[in-house]
Parts: structure tokens; sequence; C-alpha cells
């Protein structure tokens, strides 16, 4: 049996979008059915049969940025980006590359560009009995995913901070986790997801951490975002990724930390290993 987050992880059509063109590279995707929806700014999209190409008289980060916010602001009055954040994401193809344009983040998936997040698995372990994980429920309120099962931290990582600065921050909004436990993290490994949404494209590489928990510590969500924190078997957390409970992004940041433990059987997750590479280009 292929788990369902396997399977969402990868469900992306390519046929239905256009690519997202910028300085040369492709940089999203976009679905043919909102490629019509750019045609009021023919002075900032060159669209053709190849896909839709932010027009080279922006040529500076600046100026790319700033047409880009027109037309997000403009969509997003209209209802066609949703979720409005207020927080600043990078259009980048690589976590370290120079940023080609900065974007509202709920328009990233319009867009289809690539975003890059952190999860945090909360471990306990016992020395007589056996370990359990923290897991939270997201708040009915949410964006995105509202009411589903998530790992005890887990956030995008905005533009100006680092993977460590965002495991601190989000350790604390989230869970309230002091920093001088967040920073005892630990890396597995980064899946990469390509999947459609209603909102668009989820391109997204995560980077998955491993957090050990004192038995007495108890996590506290600060922010809102998290509406309760259930400390769970492994057969129970195993269960609910079964039953598509859990979001597919925490789904596969929990199996990476099972399987690396060995808590189980890499038989079980068939095809979760080609999700820890890039997906090729369509």
């Amino acid at each position: 049996m292929t788990l369902p987050c396997i399977t969402k992880a990868r469900r992306f059509d390519a046929q239905a979008h256009r690519p997202f063109w910028m300085e040369g590279l492709q940089v999203g995707w976009i679905r043919v059915t909102d490629v019509p929806l750019l045609a009021r700014w023919p002075d900032v999209f060159d669209v053709d049969a190849a896909g839709v190409t932010l027009s080279s008289r922006y040529s500076s980060l600046d100026m790319r940025s700033a047409a880009l916010g027109a037309v997000i602001g403009a969509l997003a009055a209209d209802g066609r980006i949703p979720g409005w954040r207020d927080e600043t994401y990078a259009i980048r193809n690589h976590f370290d590359a120079q940023p080609l344009a900065y974007i509202e983040r709920a328009a990233s998936r319009f867009f289809g560009t690539m975003t890059y997040a952190v999860h945090l698995n909360g471990v306990v372990e016992y020395a007589d009995g056996a370990p359990q994980l923290w897991i939270a429920r997201r708040s009915d309120t949410k964006a995105t995913d509202p009411g589903m099962l998530d790992n005890v931290v887990a956030g995008g990582i905005g533009w100006g901070f680092g993977i460590e600065a965002t495991i601190v921050k989000e350790c604390w909004e989230e869970a309230g986790i002091p920093e001088e436990i967040a920073a005892r993290a630990t890396a597995g490994r980064t899946v990469h997801v390509l999947q459609s949404l209603p909102e668009g494209t989820q391109a997204e590489q995560i980077f998955i951490y491993d957090l050990a928990l004192p038995a007495d510590f108890t996590p506290r969500n600060q922010d809102g975002e998290v509406g309760e924190h259930r400390l769970a078997r492994i057969d129970e957390v195993a269960r609910w990724i079964e039953e598509d409970a859990m979001t597919v992004d925490a789904s596969l940041a929990t199996l990476d930390c099972l399987l690396r433990r060995r808590w189980i059987d890499a038989g079980d997750c068939a095809g979760i290993e080609a999700l820890f590479a890039p997906p090729a280009a369509a």
C-alpha cells in the first residue's frame, strides 16, 4: 500500500500548468486556468506557448519585486490569492541562491515558486518505556489545512531567516519551547514536495529536524495557530498517517524520523525515498 501522503506529495500535472520564467530561469508553475488573469498586465508579463515570462524591462531585484507586488495586490483584492500573510518570501530556486524577486508569501502558490520550510519532530524517549511523539493539531482558523494534525513545530522560512533562526522562532511561537532547548534540534533529511492544491502549486523543500524534549515538558502554543498538542505512541502516529489525518508535509517529516530511528519498517513506506530528491523537470 502506498501511503496517501506519498501519493499527494508528487500529485502534479505539468500539462495543466505553464512554466513561469524570470531572468532566463524557470522559477514556478502557473495553472493554465490562471494564465488569462495575467493578461491585464501586458507590460509585466510576456505570455506565449512556452509559458509566462516576467518582462525583461524589469532588470533589477527592486523592479521585479515592485512589478510583481502590484499584480499580487490586485489579484488578492479580486480574491484570486487567498490567505494573505504579510510575510516576505524570496523567489529563488535554491535556498542559498540570491533572490530574483520578493513576493508576499500567499502568492507563492499562485505562481508555483519554490518555498522552504522546517518541520520538527518532538521526540520524548523514556528509560523504561517506548518513545512517543508530540503532535500538534492546527487551528481551525489556519488558512491551509485547518484542524489537521501536524508536527509539534512547523513553519515556512521567510526571507531574512536562516534554518536555525526559524527553528528557534517557530519553537517558541508554536509550542513555547525555549531557545536553549530548541537549539538542540538535530537535522534529519530534506524532502521535496510538488503538489497541486486549490490555491495553486506547492513546490517546497522541507528541512526535517528532530528535537528531544524532556519528559516533563508540555508544549504550549503562543501565537494561536495551534489548537492543541497530543503526546502520542508511535503506533497512533502511524495510524494517523495511514488515515490521512496529518498534513502531507507533517506525515513525510514524521515518516523520515520513524525510518531513521528504525521505529517502522521501510517496506511500509513504498515510494518515500524518491521524495528526498527534487522532482525531475517535466
